[in-house]
């Protein structure tokens, strides 16, 4: 080993910083989705209308979409930090697809049975865009602060992980739109909801592919 190679090791050892060990990825995501939950329960609590809720809750078809929707969130987040870690598995993608089969089928049942009680109506985008500025609105903060945890692991495959974790805060939207919607989701609705989940997801994957680039431009 030449002299100056060991002087170069000797000034990175000295410069080395000690590395905090990450959490295991299933706890960084309960931490996080435990945090959420509060605040997302607080807001409820605060400003939706329990009563009409517990009426449309009385549903059960309501109940499976509500288990979708929030099911779809919580393995999606789950599925971002398990895909932040190189040594993780691709598959670890796959693992809210079977909920999200749930949730589309089960707001599609929805919209089904609205267009057939209130006929062409149920195409009327009405009150859609606020149910597209709410997902939207929910989905910003939550995305923002996901994605500076997820920065954390350093992951391989930003933009995958990206994509997951706007999967995950989208679908959670979309659960807490559930207490503020007087009604069920109507053939619209579920255009609305579907393209508000789309440009959340792509929005996040975008930004972080953006990041990504000026990181590889900056080194």
């Amino acid at each position: 080993m030449s002299g100056e190679t060991e002087r170069l090791i000797g000034r990175l050892a000295a410069a080395a910083e000690p590395v905090r060990r990450l959490r295991p990825p299933l706890l960084r995501a309960a931490l996080w989705l435990t945090s959420v939950a509060a605040l997302l329960s607080v807001a409820i609590l605060l400003f939706a209308d329990l009563h009409v809720f517990a009426v449309r809750a009385a549903s059960r078809k309501l109940d499976i979409e509500l288990a979708g929707t929030l099911l779809t969130g919580i393995l999606a987040v789950i599925a971002a930090f398990e895909l932040s870690l190189p040594d993780r598995s691709r598959a670890w993608a796959l693992l809210p697809l079977p909920t999200l089969a749930l949730w589309i089928l089960a707001s599609g049942y929805s919209c089904w049975r609205h267009w057939l009680a209130y006929g062409p109506d149920g195409w009327v985008i009405g009150e859609s865009a606020n149910c597209f500025r709410f997902i939207i609105g929910v989905s910003v903060p939550l995305a923002v602060s996901l994605i500076v945890l997820l920065r954390r692991a350093r992951p391989l495959a930003p933009v995958r992980v990206a994509a997951m974790g706007g999967l995950g805060v989208a679908a959670i939207a979309a659960f807490a739109l559930q207490f503020f919607h007087p009604f069920d989701v109507t053939f619209m609705d579920l255009g609305v909801h579907a393209a508000a989940v789309t440009i959340v997801v792509a929005a996040v994957a975008g930004a972080e592919r953006a990041a990504e680039r000026r990181r590889e431009r900056a080194r």
